[in-house]
């Protein structure tokens, strides 16, 4: 049940009683009629612009509109009060009972309260880290790959079918220095003093079990043979143990990808004698997107692929890019944008509805030249959304923390997780805006205070299970499963605090379909620190007043309407902790 949903057609269907009409004689618009929670409690539970946005077109005041509205909405036995504030905002106020109804939904629903039951399903492609498969994770790729990762899991909860990839840079020549960097580490398996590695390489000890195992597989015979004969042989070997390295990062990181696409698939000539990104540029062609021509010099930094020749270039610039793109150099070879062109001709091929890619804040310049492809290729049929992550700045304790030896000159996921946890590391991921930059620091992140906001949430859920343990050692003979919470008489909660606690998790069907519409999971760890923040209010409360406290031996029918209160609120919890990948506890040490 979604109250913001439901009085939102209440208060359409009173402007229908009203019968208005704008200066054409037409019923008025009422599509951009709200109604949502008001900034002041004080107010009112609901508030709606319905008049300020129907005043212009009615030819009437706004004020003048609203008195008539809520003289209408105050017919519905549900509505108790109504007001008008400011130019001509309505607030309203509602019965218990629409509360209580509420109360019961979620218990009814469980953890998919809030969610979607729409059939359509709308396909959704979400791309996110896709860090090139050199070495293991590092500190920057953290933020993308939870924000892409809790993201998939909100648009999925919001109803939508989603695909979380990543796309495997593999054809390009970092791979071939990857390829020479582990042949050196194979030679030192062999027992050959290596000595410093050489400048271009990759320094990092994760490379040395991969020398190792070459040598265990291949013995010396690598060894005196022309690089054109060992180098694909320790390309691959190599590829795919970073892969699996990369994998295993992210696992402990709590994410994982249903597609790993690779690069080098978009290259591969088939039987036809085409590759992917030939089918894409004839495709082009045959829209007239495509010509010869020269660009001029970008400003700032020269892309190393730039050509001040004559070049197969991109229009762009037709569907909103700040110029055109080159697709093939001077030589004939592909550019790295033309397979960027070609991978999404891939996706828009799997049927997306939306596709999003979630990159680094490196990136800025990709979201009017990714946009434009996807304008071009689908003919405006797949959306194409591009999220920023911000860069996170480590810290202990307010000090900046020191490079890791492993890695040879960063710091890597890996580290980070096996200090903190992965629960701590998501949730604070998520605890600000992803193109707001974030410091993350380990001391602040494991304190078991309200001061750290994950700590605050998960207890939050472990206190709502405490409770209902403590009801199940205290009234052992009382059945507290869900059924029977659900029908506990609802009607019994009457103290504002435990309306208030019961308003904020009615939000969250709102809160879902906002975070889902904007692609922005912050939202939803904002919300679940202000609800653990209302449990907590009104559990210390309760300390105060024992009379409002959720177990009262004395009070059989009291007791479990309050249980069934504690037990929606972690339902809700955990609903939206599971969303951003973090552990719901039962119970906290």
């Amino acid at each position: 049940m979604n109250i913001y949903a439901d009085f939102t057609l209440r208060v359409k269907n009173a402007i229908n009683m009203l019968d208005l009409k704008d200066k054409d004689g037409n019923a008025p618009n009422v599509s951009r009629i709200v109604v949502e929670a008001p900034r002041d409690t004080a107010h009112g539970d609901l508030a709606t612009n319905a008049a300020m946005v129907l005043a212009k077109p009615l030819g009437m005041k706004p004020r003048d509109l609203a008195d008539q509205l809520v003289q209408e909405l105050g017919k519905d036995p549900e509505v108790i009060e109504t007001s008008v504030a400011g130019p001509g905002f309505i607030n309203l106020r509602v019965a218990p009972s629409v509360w209580h109804r509420i109360l019961g939904a979620i218990l009814q629903a469980g953890t998919g309260f809030g969610g979607s039951t729409d059939d359509k399903q709308p396909k959704v492609n979400v791309e996110y880290v896709s860090a090139n498969p050199t070495g293991p994770m590092h500190v920057g790729h953290i933020r993308g790959a939870v924000v892409g990762d809790a993201l998939a899991n909100l648009l999925a909860f919001a109803g939508n079918a989603v695909t979380k990839e990543y796309y495997i840079n593999d054809a390009g020549s970092q791979i071939e220095t990857l390829a020479r960097s582990a042949f050196l580490r194979y030679r030192e398996a062999l027992g050959e003093d290596i000595g410093e590695i050489p400048s271009g390489l990759y320094p990092g000890d994760y490379l040395v079990p991969v020398g190792t195992a070459l040598k265990d597989e291949f013995g010396g015979s690598l060894k005196d043979k022309d690089e054109a004969k060992w180098l694909p042989v320790v390309r691959d070997r190599a590829m795919s143990a970073m892969l699996e390295l990369i994998r295993a990062d992210l696992a402990a990181l709590g994410v994982s990808h249903e597609v790993f696409f690779s690069e080098k698939t978009l290259h591969e000539r088939g039987d036809g004698g085409t590759s992917k990104i030939d089918r894409m540029l004839d495709g082009l062609r045959a829209k007239g997107l495509v010509y010869e021509g020269t660009l001029p010099p970008p400003k700032g930094q020269v892309p190393e692929d730039w050509e001040d020749r004559e070049q197969t270039l991109f229009r762009a610039s037709d569907f909103g890019d700040d110029t055109d793109r080159a697709l093939k150099k001077s030589d004939g070879s592909y550019t790295y944008f033309a397979a960027d062109v070609a991978y999404f001709q891939d996706k828009f091929d799997r049927g997306f509805d939306e596709t999003i890619y979630v990159l680094g804040a490196d990136h800025g310049g990709y979201a009017k030249r990714l946009q434009a492809v996807g304008k071009a290729v689908s003919d405006g049929k797949t959306d194409v959304i591009v999220r920023f992550c911000q860069l996170v700045k480590l810290m202990r304790d307010g000090e900046p923390v020191k490079m890791s030896k492993r890695s040879g000159d960063f710091i890597t996921l890996r580290e980070v997780v096996d200090e903190v946890g992965p629960d701590p590391v998501r949730f604070m991921m998520l605890f600000r805006k992803n193109d707001a930059p974030l410091d993350f620091d380990f001391k602040k992140v494991t304190e078991q205070s309200k001061d750290n906001p994950v700590f605050y949430v998960q207890y939050g859920h472990a206190r709502c299970c405490s409770v209902l343990r403590q009801a199940s050692e205290e009234l052992s003979g009382m059945d507290l499963q869900d059924a029977v919470l659900g029908n506990a008489d609802l009607a019994l909660l009457a103290d504002s605090g435990e309306l208030d606690l019961i308003a904020k998790m009615a939000e969250w069907p709102k809160v879902v379909e906002a975070a889902a519409d904007t692609h922005e999971p912050h939202r939803i760890a904002f919300y679940l620190h202000e609800l653990a923040s209302s449990l907590h209010g009104h559990w210390n409360r309760g300390k105060e007043m024992p009379q409002l406290r959720f177990i009262d031996a004395s009070n059989e029918k009291l007791t479990l309407a309050r249980l069934a209160l504690v037990r929606a609120v972690s339902l809700v919890l955990s609903s939206g902790l599971s969303i951003l990948g973090v552990k719901a506890p039962e119970e906290m040490r």
